[in-house]
């Protein structure tokens, strides 16, 4: 549905459109769509974090820039399931602030607790979807796809940080090199958001 926004707020909408990232989200979609979760490879996460990396420079750089900006904050982004393109730029963010790595997935993973419900809904929906499409007792699906897509594993967003490292040797050429950003811009975005 559409976004419930405060009054006066400014919607900026900056798709990443990769054709390889758009082909991981049309299998999820599909896995998660028909219940048929033997099509969603227990890795997908792993693999759409290195993506993103490659795919969305361009978006990734523009919102550091944005949120860079005293006059764009607050600011709040987001993405459809609130893990992947979201969890990604929160790591190149906090990576660009200077925080060090492994903070930076321990918020990842953070995620888990702050969306047990919703996930816990998601996956009993998932569950009752699956077993009614087979024909089976909901106890008797095979959840192990769809819960790696669900609950998160610091490895998935480890796959950031090595794609980073491979491409440019390491996230501060990431942040340079990939998205283009000067020293100035992020010294500037670490005095705006940092005490």
């Amino acid at each position: 549905g559409e976004d419930r926004l405060p009054a006066a707020t400014e919607l900026i909408n900056d798709p990443i459109t990769g054709d390889r990232s758009a082909e991981l989200s049309r299998v999820a979609q599909a896995a998660i769509r028909t219940a048929n979760f033997d099509q969603l490879p227990a890795e997908i996460n792993y693999d759409i974090h290195a993506v993103l990396m490659d795919e969305a420079e361009a978006q990734y750089g523009r919102l550091l820039r944005t949120i860079a900006d005293p006059e764009n904050r607050p600011l709040a982004f987001h993405c459809s399931h609130g893990v992947h393109r979201t969890g990604t730029a929160s790591a190149i963010l906090l990576s660009a602030l200077g925080v060090p790595w492994e903070t930076v997935r321990e918020d990842y993973v953070l995620t888990n607790e702050v969306r047990a419900d919703y996930t816990e809904e998601s996956l009993m929906k998932l569950r009752a979807m699956a077993a009614k499409a087979k024909g089976i007792a909901p106890e008797a699906v095979d959840m192990t796809n769809v819960e790696a897509f669900y609950l998160l594993e610091g490895a998935y967003i480890d796959a950031a940080l090595a794609k980073a490292e491979e491409k440019y040797g390491s996230m501060d050429g990431y942040l340079t090199e990939g998205l283009g950003l000067s020293e100035a811009e992020i010294t500037s975005l670490r005095a705006s958001l940092l005490e």
